[in-house]
């Protein structure tokens, strides 16, 4: 098998992984309704999967760092498909939740191998192509994962989704283990090392820009079907609708993210793509009742929302150019922190106020990662002043 068709099956891994992440997103109130508790309970879901995800996998990787990494890939596949078996064929909300922490750390191992393998199969000069084609499954999986899940619950049961995601998985294992060649694994990184970047506060700066975005985005994003529901009173084949030309607006969002960042630099990007996120969000919460305005807004939301990532992935890097790899791991985890506290500051939202209030408070968000985003130019102007001090005085 190619390069190429390698990198794409573990792309086509990544949209799997993706989707059983943000479907809860897309079926929410189905699953609140079946379950009999809440939407903002049921809303938990998508906390204590990613609560799983940025702490359980860091830990399974460096548990297993010396592991060969096509055995830990199909090791972690394995119980990706347990997890999603046991959504399908158990009942009551607590053994959701004990399936939805095994989704987590499998999902996160299963992303990070597949980054791993997809690194050291690409052609030589292609390993960035090849990253950004394994994560571009991610994105897929918002455009195409979340709106079929809907259809499938809609259709059937919400179940049917995760037992479809395990068939799935299975096909997955047996793909993998005929298709990638054994990767050997790496020397150990010691923690040490890795949270030494955390004491530098022009890396905790910058990390807290994906910290609040992400926040911002999981407020909103974790309760947009019981909102467009029950608020806009809208159909169920229509709200599949809307979510499908989300997603296609934010792979063009991510598209256009990577041509602003070589346009106008990263500083400006983030900027730019932050303030509109958040004029998106308020222009949301005032025309709610009005879908004409409303579902336009929504997809410029989108749009900016995921125009962020590439502007934030080399803002990182050229923080810490020798330490990429570290810095790109810690914001993965910073990132699915910030989903798990963004679904549940949504629920407080919605418990304490009204689910319209989401999309203030998501703007909040957004509005304390604009203020990061200022304090990291600063820093970064004031280093280049020190920095062409220190040349003129030589």
């Amino acid at each position: 098998m190619s390069s190429t068709l390698k990198i794409y099956t573990l792309a086509i891994l990544s949209f799997l992984v993706g989707t059983s992440e943000y479907i809860i997103a897309g079926i929410l109130d189905k699953i609140a309704e079946s379950m009999g508790v809440s939407v903002v309970t049921a809303g938990q879901l998508i906390t204590v999967f990613s609560l799983a995800y940025a702490f359980g996998a860091p830990f399974v990787m460096a548990m297993t760092v010396r592991m060969e990494r096509r055995k830990l890939m199909l090791y972690a596949l394995f119980f990706f498909v347990i997890g999603n078996g046991l959504a399908y064929v158990l009942q009551g909300y607590e053994l959701l939740i004990i399936s939805r922490v095994i989704m987590g750390v499998s999902a996160g191992v299963t992303v990070v191998s597949a980054l791993t393998i997809a690194a050291k199969v690409a052609l030589p000069g292609k390993q960035g192509s090849a990253l950004a084609a394994v994560l571009m499954g991610f994105t897929a999986s918002l455009i195409f994962g979340v709106p079929i899940g809907r259809v499938i619950a809609s259709a059937y049961d919400w179940k049917a989704v995760f037992g479809g995601i395990a068939l799935v998985g299975l096909l997955s294992i047996i793909i993998i283990s005929l298709t990638i060649p054994r990767i050997e694994g790496e020397e150990p990184v010691p923690l040490r090392k890795q949270l030494a970047l955390l004491k530098q506060p022009k890396m905790v700066i910058a990390l807290s820009v994906t910290f609040f975005w992400i926040v911002g985005y999981s407020i909103f994003y974790s309760y947009i079907s019981p909102l467009l529901i029950t608020v806009t009173g809208m159909s169920d084949s229509t709200l599949s609708t809307v979510l499908f030309v989300i997603g296609i607006a934010s792979l063009i969002g991510s598209r256009f993210g990577g041509f602003a960042t070589d346009k106008w630099g990263i500083h400006r990007a983030l900027f730019g793509g932050l303030s509109i996120n958040g004029i998106a969000l308020i222009m949301i919460a005032l025309t709610i009742y009005s879908p004409a305005i409303l579902i336009p807004m929504l997809i410029v939301w989108s749009f900016a929302v995921w125009a962020l990532g590439p502007p934030q992935q080399l803002h990182l890097i050229a923080l810490a150019p020798d330490s990429a790899g570290i810095m790109l791991s810690l914001n993965n985890s910073v990132l699915q922190l910030a989903m798990a506290v963004g679904a549940g500051i949504g629920g407080i939202a919605v418990e304490q106020v009204s689910l319209t209030f989401v999309t203030w408070v998501a703007a909040a968000g957004i509005a304390f990662a604009i203020w990061a985003v200022i304090l990291s130019r600063r820093n970064a102007r004031s280093e280049k002043s020190i920095q062409m001090t220190g040349q003129q005085s030589t």
